[in-house]
């Protein structure tokens, strides 16, 4: 389906209430065809579930105000909370964050995998995206296939937020659960399966020692915590 034509039945979607669209994917080989029709949508101003290497996330296009919002509504967080760059590997990282000598070799030695370092934005990160007093943006490489193949065909970073739903303790990772909670709110469930319910582990790497900010999946002994 053309862009144009995903971008006006989402239009159409949020004044009918229309249902989410739901794909099956295979997380190990992904099907092509439809990590192509899922870009169109995140390129359209769709949120997408998605699966990865710790929990379900929520994505959207970096770039898409309204659809930012819309993320952050559904998780009821204001702009002091990070919200994550999901890159596909280290070089899409040094775009939107300063990294030194020492912050490269611990993200090299713990990506792509289950972790989110908060780090200082450059410029190029929008000023909504970056935390408001502090300039600092979350980022991730993630492992997981289905979330790499979306990647790399968007070209891009994507914006995401770990699925968990307000009152809610722990993520969502039932794609099913997340159709009956979700499918009036995004435009598109992807079921790669059953993930884990631990989130990313979040390491903050702006001073001058790591600072655990998360326990999750990714374990701390590679950063000598």
């Amino acid at each position: 389906m053309p862009a144009d034509a995903i971008s006006c039945c989402i239009r159409c979607a949020h004044l009918l209430s229309y249902m989410s669209q739901y794909f099956y994917l295979h997380p190990e080989n992904p099907q092509n065809r439809l990590i192509k029709q899922a870009c169109q949508i995140i390129h359209a101003g769709g949120i997408v579930a998605v699966p990865t290497d710790s929990c379900y996330a929520l994505v959207c296009h970096l770039d898409d105000k309204d659809a930012v919002l819309r993320l952050r509504r559904i998780r009821e967080v204001d702009e002091k909370h990070h919200l994550t760059l999901l890159c596909r590997d280290l070089s899409d990282i040094a775009t939107y964050a300063k990294v030194d000598n020492r912050q490269y070799r611990l993200l090299k030695t713990a990506t792509p995998g289950p972790y989110t370092f908060i780090l200082e934005a450059t410029k190029e990160v929008p000023r909504r995206l970056s935390h408001p007093s502090r300039k600092t943006i979350g980022l991730r490489v993630p492992e997981a296939k289905i979330m790499q193949a979306l990647l790399t065909e968007l070209g891009q970073p994507v914006l995401g937020t770990t699925l968990i739903l307000p009152r809610h303790e722990l993520p969502l990772n039932d794609p099913e659960e997340i159709r009956d909670c979700l499918e009036r709110q995004i435009e598109l469930i992807i079921d790669g399966g059953a993930c884990s319910l631990e989130p990313t582990t979040v390491v903050d790497l702006t001073g001058d020692d790591v600072q655990l900010i998360r326990q999750g999946r990714g374990a701390i002994q590679i950063f000598g915590l």
